[in-house]
């Protein structure tokens, strides 16, 4: 799914206006009826209050229509009009006369705190202030509006965004925000939704579908994509009847250190558990008995050091390589390191530690093949590409190395985001029960393993992230969040390619 800016989406209405040969007002009305719809299934004529607030412009116009559409199916409702300034948009306006045709209370006028009206935990507040068109902070009064409404227990439902927060652009004012406990977006979702700073004012949303023109949604270049199931479906790529662990590649897993040697196994597993053929872990000596009796499937290569790797050599041509997970900063690792990223025509995933040695040596990203893929953490992102300002900061940094160095640099989070030259992808599989030791060594040895099987370095990163989310969504179920650890994760791996596909489905696309 694509997610388009807010100054894409005015042009999408246009066009759609044009078009479709259509009204403004009626395409508000389709709107407001979409959030109408939404509701009505939900209440199913329950007898809450629902307050609607509704600034003077265009998204005060779709809480009119809402409000019309509820008093017409006879909720109770009280429209409460904040009036912050004497300008109106004309479909503001036009929807302001035709509510008053339905009901005989007109909508009360806000113009100061003394407006304020009371509101009992069981209402309903609907949001309708402000839209995506906002260009500053609210202020005054109205800032203090949204702070009353914050502060109150009724559910909260945002039309379109929660009022304050801009599609995408920086958070101005984290108190003029409206904090939503749903939000109903139109056509798409918006960027603001899946960044640390702004997301939280979000909590959940739904996608309601507004008749937009079609040619448009299709054919814009999008400021970011939304991966979810359908497109991971078609990101899958089927076995043939005859292919053979040959076919699908060979992993060489570089890592572990005296104490660390659980980072290469977790790699090393999630690499055979997303379809490598053959998978060796080159760790230190330490490591080498570990490896054989936890994971006996795979091949191990020791270092001649103990405690740690000190010269990467195997006699054979991996086809990708992972490298970094609890490799340590070692002399002797980094020098070993530098070596091995000069290999040539071998794609790369580069975690963790291999991430440190790099930022403290930032001549080694010279040698970075083009399109590896690098997997930091925000502390290991923050010595890669500098501090940040805000989310979109972070975001126009990432999106500056990328393209720099050619890499696709994948940023872990709540929403983890691929990031390659100027595209970003916005990963929706995952959850908190994530955050757990291991789980970024697991996501390496996935990214890897489809590396392996002939997945380009984007498409690997990309159906890695959302493999490795969904896996552990599906051991978060089995468990809870509390108690998920990164080998729950890599055990679901299975799961989570059945649950891709019907269990028919998934032995269809292997015959």
């Amino acid at each position: 799914m694509k997610i388009f800016s807010a100054a894409q989406l005015s042009q999408a209405d246009k066009i759609t206006i044009e078009k479709q040969d259509i009204t403004s007002e009626a395409l508000m009305e389709r709107a407001g009826e979409q959030v109408f719809n939404w509701l009505h299934t939900h209440l199913d004529g329950a007898p809450v209050t629902i307050r609607i607030f509704c600034g003077i412009g265009n998204n005060g116009g779709d809480g009119l229509v809402i409000g019309r559409l509820l008093i017409e199916h006879g909720y109770k409702v009280v429209v409460y009009v904040v009036n912050f300034s004497d300008k109106r948009s004309k479909n503001f306006l036009l929807n302001y006369n035709k509510i008053k045709n339905v009901t005989k209370d007109w909508p009360i006028l806000m113009t100061s705190q003394a407006d304020f009206p009371e509101i009992s935990d069981e209402d309903m507040i609907v949001d309708a202030i402000f839209g995506i068109g906002l260009n500053r902070s609210p202020e005054g009064w109205v800032r203090k509006l949204i702070q009353y409404l914050n502060a109150n227990q009724a559910f909260k439902l945002s039309v379109d965004i929660p009022s304050g927060l801009y599609a995408n652009l920086p958070l101005k004012d984290k108190e003029a925000v409206l904090k939503a406990d749903h939000t109903l977006t139109f056509q798409t979702a918006k960027l603001c939704f899946f960044l640390p700073e702004t997301a939280p004012f979000v909590s959940n949303f739904n996608i309601l579908e507004i008749g937009l023109d079609l040619d448009f949604i299709k054919n814009t270049e999008p400021i970011a994509q939304l991966i979810s199931k359908p497109e991971a479906q078609a990101f899958y790529q089927p076995r043939n009847k005859f292919d053979h662990k040959g076919t699908f590649g060979h992993v060489l897993i570089v890592g572990g250190s005296y104490g660390k040697i659980g980072a290469a196994v977790l790699s090393t597993s999630a690499a055979f558990k997303i379809g490598a053929g053959m998978v060796t872990a080159f760790v230190p000596e330490c490591g080498y008995s570990i490896l054989q009796s936890t994971i006996p499937e795979a091949m191990v290569i020791t270092d001649k050091e103990e405690k740690f790797i000190s010269n990467i050599e195997t006699d054979f041509k991996p086809s990708a390589i992972a490298i970094g997970m609890g490799l340590g900063k070692n002399k002797a690792t980094v020098a070993a390191l530098k070596k091995v990223l000069q290999l040539k025509d071998i794609p790369f995933v580069i975690d963790a530690d291999a991430l440190n040695i790099i930022s403290e040596n930032k001549s080694l990203l010279d040698f970075l093949p083009s399109n590896s893929i690098l997997t930091p953490h925000p502390g290991e992102l923050k010595r890669l590409i500098g501090t940040w300002k805000n989310d979109y900061d972070k975001l126009k940094k990432a999106k500056k190395f990328s393209e720099k160095h050619q890499v696709v640099l994948i940023i872990k989070g709540a929403y983890t985001i691929t990031v390659y030259e100027n595209k970003l992808y916005i990963n929706t599989s995952g959850n908190p029960g994530m955050g757990t030791a291991g789980s970024g060594d697991a996501l390496s040895g996935v990214i890897a393993g489809l590396l392996s099987q002939g997945y380009d370095p984007l498409l690997a990163s990309v159906f890695g992230v959302y493999m490795h989310g969904s896996a552990g969504d599906i051991a978060t179920g089995q468990l809870g969040f509390e108690a998920v650890m990164a080998g729950d994760i890599v055990e679901n791996i299975s799961e989570a390619y059945l649950e891709l596909f019907s269990r028919e489905e998934a032995h269809e696309q292997s015959q």
